[in-house]
């Protein structure tokens, strides 16, 4: 009796401040100086503000009559509610968050201002028969775009890409206006943030706001070619091709030739099909991608009407398949092209001291997938943020395993009123049979979550790396969760589903993730019959380096005082690791790739300019670990 009426008070109490927190999502006066950058790395003297990450930002879709409208922009901040500027205030450089040292204004924009951009383009040639597409990489968090005084529609989003069709509302001579809006709550918003904060603080860093990824212009036909996924198929010795497309009709063919470097290996020609074309293709000797082997294939795809090329683009893939699987053992793996893999990674945060959310040049944007490579790791986890379609395009070619995160999120109620929810969810566990009790998340938050996640697995679905879904990191937000998982799985069935990373498990998923900072990890004994058990973090050893650092004190989870320390503390680590591999563990993340503001266990300075080990050593202790499932000494 005592129990149900403890559960009874404490359920009412939740009810009447989830209400007082649902009934709208409270602004909250914020003014605070941004954090001045007292670091940069080494190419942010290299970044040309006219003419700022130049490269064509779709591997995937490769077009050749496209033009890139980075550089500088008129720039104003008004409130919220505000009509749009008649004057500006000076120039921002894009795409980097107005918060940056690289956007020439290092401003916070808080969560009751808007943010407004203008920016004028000369109107590449068009005939009849093409279309203009204006296309935004990432904007956080909701963006509303006019051209030339016509309204193109608004997005909610800070992690995917969006496009316009701005044919229509063209002017035929000079130039065009283009005017974009943007609204970022951060943490008091609905939507999804990740590690961003409007007070920075801890595992928060600094608030990122406005355009952070390339913005550019497409012209296209306007029956044309619009989205390319490749599966692969083992058993069949075949790779499947979808093949997106608008404006078909019933006597267009596609046709995909398939490439290994100059040599032609298979041409393929089928009916276009509404919306969608799956190509079957029998590879010959089919070379299969790995991070050992991370081999790409060029294809091209070519759309015909009466024999005549109404559209092509270049692309690429790898061949690969993914799975868990029992080994011989009968324990549950990673599998990867039909054999096991330990996947030993970092945690990857993505952030810049110059840049913030935006890698200041694409060759950084590809330094860290490199160096992760250079240390000997096998896999990144993309730590609850969203990269450029070109940083998954250098880890396709360099050949990592990237586990995705979802960005989290839930921050529309009340700081009080989480804590509340939280303090329920964990209460109620003790009162359950199941092991969590899933939050109560606002339906306006849950709705985004949902659309947000659907966004970013359609959006990265057809890049080789990506080999895990992560949508739930440690219970921040999580909701639903044998719903959400399921869901995952059935978005994108060719790929692992990670439920949830750390803390409250469901049973849901592929894998059952461990956080394991600072514990001995007697855990790896209870083995799941049917899926795959590893840590999703470990490590987070904390070194300071002076003249490295861009906060005054920074903490580890582990701190140390010395290289040497902080080295073999390392090692120690490591071969825990390796001693758990043949007992079951199937892979393992370490925290972190570099030092992001206050947290300083990265393996790498946040500047870029220092490893804490040398990578030699590094790779030396984790290719032993790699190798220890395929019975390496």
């Amino acid at each position: 009796m005592k129990r149900f009426s403890f559960r009874i008070i404490t359920a009412l109490l939740l009810v009447l401040v989830g209400a007082l927190g649902a009934v709208g999502y409270k602004i909250y006066d914020f003014t605070r100086p941004t954090q001045v950058m007292a670091l940069t790395t080494p190419w942010t003297d290299s970044v040309d503000a006219d003419n700022p990450l130049p490269d064509y930002p779709r591997p995937q879709l490769r077009r050749d009559n496209w033009l890139n409208l980075n550089g500088r922009w008129r720039y104003a901040v008004t409130q919220r509610d505000a009509p749009q500027p008649k004057s500006f205030e000076g120039e921002i450089v894009v795409p980097f968050a107005i918060e940056s040292f690289l956007s020439g204004v290092q401003k916070q924009l808080g969560p009751n201002e808007r943010l407004w951009y203008q920016h004028t383009f000369e109107t590449p040639s068009l005939n009849d028969q093409q279309r203009l597409l204006l296309h935004f990489g990432a904007v956080d968090w909701e963006a509303e775009v006019w051209v030339n005084g016509y309204r193109q529609g608004i997005h909610q989003g800070g992690y995917d890409p969006f496009t316009f069709d701005i044919t229509d509302s063209l002017v035929p001579n000079g130039a065009q206006e283009l005017i974009v809006g943007v609204w970022d709550p951060t943490n008091l918003g609905p939507g999804a943030y990740g590690k961003q904060h409007l007070v920075p603080h801890g595992i928060r860093y600094t608030a990122v706001s406005g355009i952070w990824q390339t913005v550019w212009l497409e012209v296209v036909p306007a029956d044309r070619i619009d989205k390319l996924v490749s599966s692969t198929d083992l058993a069949a010795n075949e790779v499947q091709l979808r093949i997106g497309t608008i404006g078909e009709n019933p006597t267009d063919v596609l046709e995909a030739t398939v490439f290994s470097g100059d040599e032609l290996v298979a041409e393929v020609r089928t009916a276009a099909g509404r919306g969608a074309t799956v190509v079957r293709i029998v590879m010959k000797n089919l070379r299969l991608w790995s991070p050992d082997d991370p081999f790409l294939y060029d294809v091209k795809i070519r759309m015909l009407r009466n024999e005549e090329e109404l559209d092509v683009i270049a692309s690429y893939f790898g061949a690969r398949e993914v799975a868990t699987l029992k080994d011989a053992a009968g324990t549950t793996r990673l599998f990867l092209n039909g054999k096991p893999v330990f996947h030993l990674g970092l945690l990857d945060q993505g952030w810049w001291p110059d840049g913030l959310y935006t890698a200041p040049t694409d060759e950084a944007l590809a330094f860290d997938i490199d160096a992760t490579k250079r240390m000997g790791f096998n896999t990144i986890r993309k730590h609850v943020k969203v990269e450029p379609a070109r940083w998954y395009w250098h880890a396709d070619r360099m050949g990592l395993l990237v586990w995705q995160d979802m960005p989290t999120g839930d921050g529309g109620a009340s700081r009080y009123t989480q804590i509340l929810r939280q303090t329920w969810d964990i209460i109620a566990a003790l009162f359950s049979e199941k092991p969590w009790r899933d939050m109560v998340r606002n339906p306006i938050s849950a709705a985004l979550f949902e659309s947000e996640l659907a966004a970013m697995i359609d959006y990265l679905e057809p890049f080789t790396s990506v080999v895990a879904w992560v949508p739930f990191n440690e219970a921040w937000g999580q909701f639903d969760t044998d719903t959400v998982l399921f869901a995952v799985s059935q978005r994108d069935p060719g790929r692992l589903v990670d439920g949830p990373s750390g803390w409250f498990d469901t049973g849901a998923g592929d894998i059952l993730d461990l956080h394991v900072y600072g514990r001995e990890a007697a855990f790896v004994d209870q083995l799941p019959l049917d899926r795959a058990l590893v840590y999703g973090e470990f490590g987070g050893l904390g070194l300071p380096l002076a003249g490295h650092l861009s906060v005054d004190k920074g903490w580890g989870y582990a701190a140390f005082e010395s290289k040497g320390g902080y080295e073999a503390a390392y090692m120690e680590m490591l071969l825990l690791i390796e001693n758990l591999v043949p007992r079951g563990l199937a892979g393992a993340i370490y925290t972190q790739t570099t030092d992001v503001e206050s947290e300083i266990n990265g393996l790498m300075t946040y500047d870029r300019r220092l490893f804490k080990i040398p990578p030699a050593r590094l790779t030396e202790i984790n290719e032993q670990v790699i190798s220890k499932l395929n019975g390496g000494d």
